[in-house]
């Protein structure tokens, strides 16, 4: 009788735990950009851009009635050797344009040849199939441009899903 009851507590303790959602739908918690963000004001002497990037949290399967969610990496990156950018917004849409989220609206550092990322969970379904990120950046005069990529990947069993998009400068 005692094993009968310990095994229903145990149940019913795995059944509230799995049901437990902490809502944090990204592993970049916006804590972490506090980091990274300037103590003082970028010089006017600096040029300035926007760039666009495509992402999908959901991809078509099949119809237009079925749909994989995706994990989403977007890595910002610093090509300069020795050059210091700045990003100074990061803003996330969803397929009919609406903002979902801004991981950052004041300037971040990127080292010379550093790499900086935000990964979108697989859970996370706001963006869509058409989602996309707003990014606004500035740099040194003759340094070049940052470069914006994301990487979307699915798993399920043994198949697999992965695909990369590129930023384009709108500004």
């Amino acid at each position: 009788m005692l094993m009968k009851h310990l095994t229903i507590l145990l149940l019913i303790y795995f059944s509230i735990q799995s049901c437990q959602d902490n809502g944090q739908v990204s592993s970049i918690h916006p804590v972490n950009w506090d980091r990274r963000t300037l103590k003082h004001s970028l010089s006017d002497s600096l040029s300035t851009g926007s760039t666009y990037l495509s992402v999908y949290s959901q991809i078509y399967s099949e119809s237009e009635h079925r749909t994989h969610d995706l994990t989403v990496t977007v890595s910002m990156r610093n090509t300069n050797t020795t050059d210091t950018i700045f990003i100074n917004k990061a803003d996330y849409f969803n397929t009919k344009g609406h903002s979902i989220r801004t991981y950052f609206n004041r300037p971040i550092y990127i080292a010379p040849m550093e790499t900086v990322e935000i990964v979108i969970d697989e859970k996370d379904q706001e963006g869509g199939t058409g989602a996309n990120f707003l990014f606004d950046w500035t740099i040194n005069p003759n340094t070049h441009e940052p470069l914006f990529e994301s990487v979307m990947i699915s798993t399920s069993g043994q198949q697999g899903i992965s695909f990369t998009t590129q930023g384009k400068r709108i500004e």
